[in-house]
């Protein structure tokens, strides 16, 4: 293995690992982002259900 470090500058090496492991992570952010389902900034857009009034219990069931 550090024949390989004797080929490659580590500083240069691990810089260009760095640089290229966040644009990785920017473009598989902007991947999400673009579509409808992981879109956590505008929120997906979700089916409104309707609600169902309930009555008052029974009075035998308060308290």
């Amino acid at each position: 293995m550090w024949r390989v470090w004797k080929l490659f500058d580590p500083r240069r090496a691990l810089v260009a690992l760095f640089v290229f492991l966040f644009v990785l992570a920017l473009v598989i952010h902007f991947i999400l982002l673009s579509t409808e389902r992981f879109n956590w900034l505008e929120g997906a857009a979700t089916a409104s259900v309707p609600v169902e009034q309930v009555g008052a219990l029974p009075p035998d069931r308060l308290a």
